[in-house]
């Protein structure tokens, strides 16, 4: 199993990783720990690079399974046990970290306003999306809730991580902010993210460790979804 750092120390650029399995015909590869986010919750893979020595090797897709997370690269795919420095793009990333907090911070206002569930949701680095289940949507709420999050980003709010075993996670129905639960069957443990005092549930993705961090969002447009459902979109203003 790959020892996944960026689940404890999302801030970690580069750690030193050694091959543990290897697939040529793809040209991926399995490290024993990594800093590379897979991808997951609206949140896409992180992007980078292995170096080998003086040899580098673009990292060109991320994903998991149940083996732990592998690497696909641009060139020659390194043997079993060798040893190399795997390291993500970190601008991208802290964008990623900036888009995500954002994007909890927009549930916990929703939620406190409507009592709403996420329907959906999407990120790129710098904007998201989220669909909620509003019934009695007033266009005269976006500036508001813009206008809350705004508040709550500024407060500053830390952004705490914790884990809970899944049979304890499973009686605390809070922790899902999605309309289904998107937990899988064999998860074991839990992942919790915490913006104290604003947004706590279940996730897997990257976040800063406080919401001044984030800085200011703009809401730049609500779409309707169908009857009851809309669509909020947002920038990194």
């Amino acid at each position: 199993m790959t020892e996944r750092i960026y689940a404890t120390d999302a801030y970690a650029r580069s750690v030193p990783a050694r091959v543990l399995e290897t697939d040529g015909t793809d040209r991926r590869i399995l490290l024993d720990r990594t800093v590379f986010y897979p991808g997951g919750g609206g949140q896409e893979p992180d992007r980078g690079q292995l170096r080998i020595g003086d040899d580098s090797l673009n990292v060109v897709r991320v994903t998991q399974d149940s083996a732990g997370v592998w690497h696909w690269v641009d060139g020659t795919v390194p043997s079993r046990g060798t040893e190399l420095v795997a390291e993500i793009d970190w601008d991208h990333r802290y964008r990623l970290m900036q888009t995500h907090t954002a994007m909890h911070g927009m549930c916990g206002v929703v939620w406190r306003k409507f009592h709403s569930a996420v329907t959906g949701g999407d990120m790129r680095a710098g904007e998201g999306r989220l669909d909620f289940e509003i019934l009695d949507w007033d266009p005269e709420q976006r500036q508001p809730i813009e206008d809350e999050l705004n508040q709550e980003l500024a407060s500053p709010r830390l952004v705490e991580v914790s884990f809970l075993a899944r049979a304890e996670a499973d009686l605390d129905p809070s922790l899902i902010r999605t309309k289904v639960s998107l937990l899988p069957a064999e998860l074991t443990e839990v992942r919790v993210i915490d913006i104290v005092g604003l947004d706590r549930q279940a996730d897997g993705g990257t976040h800063v460790r406080s919401t001044a961090e984030v800085g200011r969002i703009k809401i730049t447009k609500v779409e309707s979804k169908g009857k009851g459902f809309r669509r909020i979109r947002f920038v990194l203003d």
